[in-house]
């Protein structure tokens, strides 16, 4: 066979002979094709070398005869070469040929279009990733476009094939084209997912750029929520930083710990000496919170509470206490309080507040009551918010003990805006044949200067009247003259 134009490695590398022309015709795609393995050893950031068909045993003869000629003819003179040898090849052979061409990419994509022609141009989609790939690791990324275009053109994107320009990009350390490659997706008829952005994340982690990656994912995290996948990739890209790396990535693992073999990941770190500490698991929980994630928060508390010396305090219980309680999960949230001294941590203020305006919220009166008294006890007072909100549940539940319990205390603690929760517990009384008790806090309300409402007043004095007590209400409109 003749075998002109010898010529070294990286001749014809150059895009203007990289040019792959499309005959229109369409192809099935799919986009389950397994992405595209560029069979390379990196010994440098820029210095690639690529496996060779000299390296890789039982190949047929065909297939070796056909990289034998790719790399070793020029690639003006390849297609002249290939169709001399008679030989035809089947989509398969095309595959097994590229994957070991990557060295001479001019003679590799003619190799490419000569054997469209024999094929009908009906190559696999596995073949276009291929052809993608070897571009984009040569850095041959205008011909590399070129290709995607003609992909495009024939419907055979994937997520497989932007999986190999990120990884071009970033290996060729040009990380900003690869995050634009991911944001032009769509454009091209593929999603910009959480599988996209796991891809992409996989990339920049691979070749070492981990730090960019979690630049990368604190702005995306906002437009593609991450999932469990994204924060064991970003996790993978720091194993080898050290104890140090897990308060860098704190702010953003929280999703990691509900994979599978999260925990055994976990134990294999500690083994290693890599102990995340306080600061870790308070950003985490800080990040379970921002995305109300209530199972991350439970085994991140879990994992925390098995490392010695590891003890949350007032802040962290907080956190996670207002997460289970506005999950609706209150008796977890009971929990947590319940077992905070026997950590070293004590509720404050905040604790309760938070813990009672969900009780509220849910109408949850009879768990609230507790909280409410203890709350008192440790000398802490409910806001104003709770208070009143306390107030009305109690009394739309009939419980006008706790109502008057929780109003003896607003009182005694707040001194603004009182007027719409006195009234409408004076009124409550009133309807459920309260009646001296309703007179009594309507009396104080006037005593302290809370404003008794003329309607609250009017419905007084008809109830009054009912029993025969017109002189209590006569005197009680004196005070409110005078008041």
């Amino acid at each position: 066979m003749a075998r002109d134009n010898k010529r070294s490695h990286r001749e014809g590398s150059s895009s203007s002979s990289t040019k792959i022309y499309s005959h229109k015709k369409h192809h099935s795609s799919s986009n389950s094709n397994p992405l595209p393995i560029s069979p390379q050893q990196r010994t440098g950031n820029h210095h690639p070398t690529f496996v060779s068909y000299l390296e890789t045993p039982n190949l047929t003869p065909k297939v070796k005869l056909l990289c034998e000629i790719i790399a070793s003819t020029h690639s003006l003179s390849v297609e002249k070469v290939l169709g001399d040898t008679g030989i035809r090849v089947s989509q398969e052979d095309v595959e097994e040929v590229l994957k070991l061409s990557y060295g001479f990419p001019g003679p590799a994509v003619k190799f490419f279009r000569w054997s469209g022609f024999q094929l009908g141009d009906n190559h696999s989609p596995y073949a276009w990733n291929l052809v993608v790939d070897l571009l984009g690791k040569n850095c041959l990324f205008d011909a590399m476009w070129d290709a995607i275009k003609s992909m495009k053109k024939e419907g055979l994107l994937s997520l497989a094939t932007f999986a190999s320009v990120f990884s071009s990009y970033v290996s060729a350390d040009r990380v900003q084209e690869a995050i634009m490659t991911f944001e032009v997706m769509g454009q091209y008829g593929c999603a910009r997912d959480t599988v996209a952005l796991n891809s992409l994340m996989s990339a920049i982690c691979r070749d070492g750029k981990t730090v960019k990656a979690k630049e990368f994912l604190y702005v995306a995290r906002d437009m593609i929520r991450p999932d469990a996948d994204t924060y064991a990739i970003l996790l993978e890209g720091w194993e080898g930083e050290g104890k140090g790396m897990w308060l860098v990535l704190g702010r953003f693992l929280p999703r990691w710990w509900v994979i599978s073999g999260g925990t055994r990941r976990m134990c294999l770190l500690t083994i290693q000496g890599c102990y995340p500490g306080l600061k870790f698991f308070k950003a985490a929980l800080e990040e379970c919170v921002r995305t109300a994630d209530g199972r991350s928060a439970r085994l991140l508390w879990e994992a925390m509470m098995r490392i010695d010396g590891c003890r949350p305090d007032t802040q962290m219980y907080n956190s996670v206490i207002a997460l289970h309680s506005y999950l609706n999960e209150t008796d977890v949230a009971k929990g947590l309080m319940d077992d905070m001294v026997f950590n070293g941590a004590f509720p404050d203020a905040q604790t309760y507040n938070v813990l009672l305006k969900f009780l509220i919220k849910r109408k949850k009166y009879r768990e609230a009551s507790p909280v409410f008294t203890e709350m008192v006890k440790n000398e802490f007072v409910p806001d104003h918010e709770n208070c009143s909100s306390a107030v009305k549940m109690y009394m739309d539940h009939g419980d006008t003990y706790m109502a008057i319990k929780v109003w003896k205390c607003m009182i005694e603690s707040h001194e603004y805006d009182l007027d719409e929760t006195g009234n409408l517990l004076v009124l409550g009384l009133r309807d459920v044949n309260r009646l001296p008790e309703a007179v009594k806090y309507a009396e104080d309300m006037i005593e302290r200067g809370i404003k008794l409402n003329s309607s609250t007043l009017s419905k007084l004095k008809q109830s009054l009247a009912k029993v025969g007590k017109n002189f209590i209400y006569d005197d009680l409109l004196r005070k409110w003259k005078t008041g």
